[in-house]
């Protein structure tokens, strides 16, 4: 029997908090991959479980002893509109694990069933947005950003109902919290004042207990979700990654990615490019990111007005003080990987020079629809010297010309770099990978799965991802852009 250190201190919040909820039955679930490393990190037990009972498990046929499965309350602002009531409508909630070493983390099913707050929808998921949040996560994770993690992918046997009827999925989650800005926004929106205060105490106890002792607790909690949230995006913007929805309520308070729906890493870099087939307008375009960030912070931060201070008018200047830090917390940390991206290092030029080198190749990079990720591929492995072996480079570039005038400034900068040509080399290839995954590899292995029931390729292309970084022999073609015929250029929520 599978053994989960759960400890639900969730519940003690109240049903206010989570409406109960239980995992509809699937037919014939089959494990698609189980990740091991993880349910080890959590303290896990499974080395006698079968990959049929992990099945049963991860699909909700069955419940592991200990867990309490509920549905989450939280409200959102969806593309700048205000919705009152949202709530976990095709997630459930199973438990909150306390490992060995004292961290918490929260367990979910995603494609469960209906819940409380399924509003009229069937709360399934489709297989294709369970393999995508599955490698899109987890390689999240191996490239050194903040994420959701996944645990275990089962097919259900059973098909759900979209434009077509398509196989069914089940994605088991791990998160340091589900709490979402939408969740204090839940609250907040009906006047539950104590119900925000009990919110707040929960996140500052569970994802930031060193600022229980602070003078201003609250105040403290805002800062540092700040914090977090600026780097998080931050590392966004330097992988090139598009998350394709940040409403309120796919804004986790922990600062961890959350909710891999539309998301999407560019192929070809344009500054506003949009993915998401509901992003109409562009209001989550890649460079639209860092400004949604601080919008969605002043809405958390409105719901902790009443915390802030005895009157609203210091309480908003206290918010407006916190948040007036945002864009230069955002902007450092930016600058800071983006120079390390380029070999730069800080205090040799200053920043206004190293960031108008940046913007200049990312300028360069958008006229040209040079693809992101190949660009630092191989800049990472240019010497400072001569431009002889800048053919492969070049060749991204539709005017090769943009990037020569580029290459020669870069070069000269590199010229007053103290590291020496081998380190710097090191250095930019620790943070430029050599693999992402691409929109039309993560296609492919839906399309195998969906339509011939073959998951080789998404096993394939989930190993190659596991080490970003590095090159893998006999793997040239993962890092490679897609053919024009194979150009994904619209992504899908898959509700």
């Amino acid at each position: 029997m599978i053994h989960i250190p759960f400890d639900n201190r969730f519940l003690q919040l109240g049903e206010p908090f989570f409406a109960k909820a239980h995992p509809a039955p699937v037919k014939q679930p089959a494990l698609i991959q189980f990740n091991h490393a993880l349910a080890r990190e959590l303290g896990m037990s499974v080395e006698d479980v079968s990959e049929a009972e992990l099945a049963q498990l991860f699909s909700g046929n069955a419940l592991p002893p200990g867990a309490m499965p509920v549905a989450m309350a939280y409200a959102g602002h969806q593309f700048g509109s205000f919705v009152p009531q949202l709530g976990d409508g095709r997630a459930i909630w199973l438990g909150e694990i306390r490992t060995a070493n004292g961290a918490r983390f929260d367990l979910q099913l995603k494609g469960s069933g209906r819940t409380a707050y399924s509003r009229g929808g069937d709360g399934r998921a489709a297989l294709g947005p369970v393999l995508r949040e599955y490698l899109v996560s987890e390689a999240m994770h191996r490239l050194g950003v903040p994420t959701t993690r996944a645990l275990a992918a089962v097919a259900t046997g059973e098909s759900v109902a979209r434009e077509r009827d398509l196989p069914g999925g089940v994605i088991t989650r791990v998160a340091a919290s589900f709490v979402r800005v939408g969740t204090f926004e839940y609250f907040a929106a009906r006047g539950d004042v104590a119900a925000v205060k009990n919110l707040a105490d929960y996140v500052i106890a569970r994802n930031y207990p060193e600022l229980a002792a602070a003078q201003q607790p609250y105040v403290a909690l805002l800062a540092a979700v700040i914090a977090r949230q600026a780097r998080l995006i931050a590392r966004w913007m330097q992988l090139g990654f598009i998350h394709g929805v940040m409403n309120t309520d796919n804004m986790s308070i922990a600062g961890e990615t959350i909710d891999y729906g539309p998301c999407a890493f560019m192929d070809g870099y344009r500054h506003q490019r949009v993915f998401s087939s509901i992003d109409r307008h562009g209001r989550y375009a890649y460079n639209s990111q860092p400004g949604i960030g601080l919008w969605n912070l002043v809405r958390l931060a409105e719901t902790l007005v009443p915390l802030l201070a005895e009157s609203t008018e210091d309480a908003v200047k206290i918010a407006q003080t916190h948040l007036e830090t945002y864009q230069g917390q955002y902007e450092a940390a930016w600058l800071a990987g983006m120079r390390a991206k380029l070999g730069l290092t800080a205090g040799v030029d200053s920043d206004a020079q190293d960031k108008a080198l940046i913007d200049a190749l990312l300028d360069a990079m958008d006229a040209n629809e040079a693809d992101f990720t190949l660009t630092f591929y191989h800049l990472s492995r240019l010497g400072a010297g001569s431009p002889a072996q800048d053919h492969a480079i070049r060749g991204l570039f539709g005017r090769p010309a943009a990037f020569d005038h580029w290459a020669a400034q870069w070069r000269e900068r590199l010229q007053r770099e103290p590291q020496g040509e081998a380190a710097r080399q090191a250095g930019m290839q620790a943070v430029n990978p050599v693999y992402i995954p691409r929109n039309h590899q993560i296609e492919a292995a839906i399309r195998a799965a969906e339509d011939r029931g073959d998951f080789s390729v998404f096993h394939a292309l989930h190993a190659v991802l596991q080490n970003p970084y590095a090159e893998q022999a006999g793997k040239e073609r993962y890092r490679l852009p897609p053919e024009p015929e194979e150009v994904v250029s619209k992504t899908f929520c898959g509700t």
